[in-house]
């Protein structure tokens, strides 16, 4: 005989029906009141690409079906924009937990994820584990149908298996895209991305020639010249060829009041001050191929060094270094109006300002970084100047700026007075005997051994251990009173020196 159902007011009759089906077929698993306390961690690649509420919704319902009956979830940790690669102390959620993990107050039991690959990268569960261990904390995968058992060999034998076919699909997911990157950069010259460089607009290029992306409204760009700005990068190449250093020409545009690349586009550019031209600012607009017309990509890398690991879990950061040319990606076809031809570009490229050594001799600097300044604390720069190194120091002020009165002058030291000195300093030799060696690289290697640093002002010298300091103090005459710096970089050496503002005191 069929039940009848009537349906309750403000609900329909297939509510009301579901509702009554809730009662009268309960769940085949029950939480019970004293069952496990879960942590739920969730992480998604990327912010542009991905919905967090979507991605967290997902897996979360699978970390809730696995733990049903068992226990609850009771705390959340979801990392947004990181990749699986990081390692657990530098994700910002995933450091969070680790932190609750080792304090005995933390309010639950056991950590659920939704998917190995959202939480795991390699071995870093194997370098997990220890921590898991010796804090009694469960970690429960849908792969292993509930908590893991380290004792297991055959779950350790998936686990391995797991990690591998997680850095397996980061690394066929990086090379298929960069072998795309490639063929568009290379094939279609097509821009990739990014900050237009100085002297260069995005204009529309049309629909994107993905039907997909082009049915999300998205759309292709282009360079185009800035009437703004792109006269002053002729400019800057124009100077350059025609025998202008970097510094000269950085320090005419700012006398010139030209607003400089984060000045001319704050907005893209929000990191930057926005106040002057830099030396470094100068020199990567000079050494941009893009102002050619040629699209080029692949101009850096980012590596993963290692750093101090975080007890048994190892630590990498990202750092961005140059490629060198060879590994350039360059457009076949022009792809956008260039601002300078590629002769003139490469002609630059071959202009440098460091002197060669006529007799093509290598110089070396015996104290290199080792030699501190006493005014502002940099490390010298080494400075080959008449045949013999030396070490000086502008005290930061670049020279970019044109230089006043109220300026400290130049610290200029010769390597052959700090070696001598250092020799013949018998106070130094009483604590450190190693130091009167007349072999200058055993003298340079002592002091690197043991982290010790000269430092230098226009007054005194002195070095610095870590648990003490020894100044150099002259004994006799053994030095002249004066130190000469050069007046000129070439020349009769007797008629272009002067005395520097060292003396000793």
């Amino acid at each position: 005989m069929a039940t009848r159902t009537t349906a309750e007011p403000g609900r329909s009759t297939l509510s009301s029906w579901a509702a009554g089906q809730r009662k009268l077929r309960p769940q085949r698993f029950t939480p019970a009141a004293d069952g496990l306390r879960f942590a739920f961690y969730g992480r998604m690649s990327t912010v542009d690409s991905q919905d967090r509420a979507s991605s967290c919704r997902w897996q979360r319902d699978y970390a809730g079906d696995l733990v049903a009956g068992h226990g609850r979830i009771v705390v959340e940790f979801f990392d947004e924009g990181v990749s699986r690669r990081v390692p657990w102390p530098d994700r910002p959620q995933a450091a969070r937990l680790l932190a609750a993990v080792t304090d005995a107050a933390r309010g639950f039991d056991a950590i659920v994820v939704g998917e190995y690959e959202r939480a795991f990268h390699g071995q870093q569960l194997e370098q997990l584990t220890p921590t898991l261990l010796r804090h009694g904390v469960q970690l429960w995968l849908p792969e292993t149908y509930g908590p893991v058992d380290f004792d297991n060999p055959r779950q350790l034998a998936l686990l391995d298996l797991l990690g591998v076919r997680s850095q397996r699909e980061v690394s066929r997911a990086r090379h298929r895209t960069t072998a795309a990157m490639r063929a568009q950069a290379e094939l279609q010259g097509r821009h990739l991305g990014g900050r237009p460089p100085y002297g260069y607009r995005l204009v529309d290029a049309g629909p994107h020639p993905n039907r997909a992306h082009a049915a999300w409204g998205r759309r292709l760009h282009r360079l185009e010249p800035d009437p703004a700005t792109a006269p002053h990068v002729r400019w800057i190449f124009e100077q350059r060829l025609a025998g202008r250093s970097v510094a000269s020409i950085t320090r005419a545009l700012n006398d010139t009041g030209v607003p400089c690349p984060s000045g001319a586009d704050p907005a893209r550019n929000p990191h930057r001050s926005g106040q002057r031209w830099m030396l470094t600012t100068v020199a990567a607009i000079l050494a941009n191929p893009r102002y050619t017309g040629r699209q080029v990509w692949n101009r850096q890398r980012t590596d993963h060094d290692d750093i101090e690991p975080d007890g048994t879990i190892t630590r990498h950061q990202e750092i961005q270094r140059w490629n060198t040319a060879p590994h350039w990606v360059i457009s076949r076809q022009i792809a956008h109006p260039p601002l300078v031809t590629e002769e003139q570009f490469v002609a630059v490229q071959a202009i440098h300002t460091a002197p060669t050594p006529a007799d093509g001799t290598p110089r070396r600097y015996i104290l290199a970084g080792l030699v501190c300044c006493g005014v502002c604390g940099r490390i010298m720069d080494s400075h080959w100047v008449h045949g013999r190194p030396g070490y000086r120091c502008r005290h930061g002020h670049a020279s970019t700026r044109t230089r006043t009165s109220t300026q400290p002058k130049i610290l200029y030291i010769r390597e052959d007075h700090l070696l001598d000195r250092i020799r013949h300093d018998r106070g130094l030799h009483r604590r450190h005997p190693a130091l009167r060696s007349p072999d200058p690289e055993k003298l340079a290697a002592y002091l690197r051994t043991n982290n010790m640093i000269i430092v230098c002002d226009h007054h005194a010298w002195t070095i610095e251990a870590e648990t003490a300091i020894y100044p150099l103090t002259p004994a006799g005459s053994f030095l002249a009173t004066t130190a000469k710096i050069p007046a000129q970089r070439d020349g009769d050496h007797a008629k272009h020196e002067q005395p520097s503002q060292f003396v000793w005191k």
